[in-house]
């Protein structure tokens, strides 16, 4: 008998609860910078020293001693560690709060913040610091051509092969903190029910636009209801 699998779904919601600025929110980064020139490729060929700008200041926030790992980060951590079966974490945040929580099994869909990547010879590589259009690729050795290795409007999210593969697999499928109108991670609730074999549970501050299609909702802080759920799995008061 094969050993039972979950599929964690998490957005800004969780990393707002640690401080972070959020996109999409009232009074996100979305409504205080135009997206199509910080999160575009197109916007970054146009005015690079904007989009480092912009990134850099994200970076600069992570890098806060303020900036710390939830109570729900925390335990999606310990559910991977201490579940019976496997535990897959796919997170379209580009901080780092689940790695530094513990989290290994984890797939960035849309990056890393604290990565940067060539453009002339497509090395990633580990960055914390500012980035600038005067930075040189150690890989390459090119100038000019290092960008943040973030996911842009127009671009494909990462590990999409994987995540699908993972999704068809899963016999629970948890969404954590998102708005559910980013696709292609919008969809993946609508893909397990297509599949048939997983049940979906989605845990968020308010409905989602996708919540109808997930078969038990939870509202309230992350912090509380996220950690609360992996009691409940890992008690086996929640069957799967």
């Amino acid at each position: 008998m094969s050993k039972p699998s979950i599929v964690i779904l998490t957005g800004a919601g969780i990393s707002k609860e640690s401080g972070l600025d959020t996109f999409r929110c009232a009074g996100g980064l979305w409504q205080q910078v135009s997206l199509e020139d910080v999160a575009t490729p197109e916007g970054f060929q146009r005015n690079p020293a904007l989009v480092h700008e912009f990134y850099n200041a994200r970076r600069a926030q992570l890098r806060s001693p303020e900036i710390q790992p939830n109570e729900a980060h925390r335990a999606l951590a310990r559910l991977e560690q201490e579940f019976p079966g496997t535990v897959l974490l796919v997170t379209q945040n580009i901080d780092n709060l689940h790695e530094r929580a513990g989290s290994q099994s984890l797939i960035h869909m849309h990056g890393e913040l604290l990565k940067a990547e060539c453009e002339a010879c497509g090395a990633v590589l580990p960055w914390d610091g500012d980035l600038s259009e005067a930075d040189v690729c150690p890989s390459c050795q090119g100038a000019g051509l290092l960008r943040p290795r973030v996911v842009w409007f127009g671009e494909m999210p990462l590990e999409m092969p994987r995540i699908f593969h993972a999704l068809e697999q899963c016999d629970l499928f948890i969404s954590v903190g998102t708005s559910g109108n980013v696709y292609p991670a919008a969809g993946f609730v609508d893909h397990v029910q297509r599949c048939g074999q997983g049940d979906t549970v989605e845990l968020n501050l308010e409905p989602s636009e996708g919540a109808s299609l997930f078969d038990e909702k939870r509202y309230g802080p992350a912090t509380s209801i996220v950690p609360a759920f992996v009691e409940e799995i890992l008690s086996g008061s929640y069957r799967l």
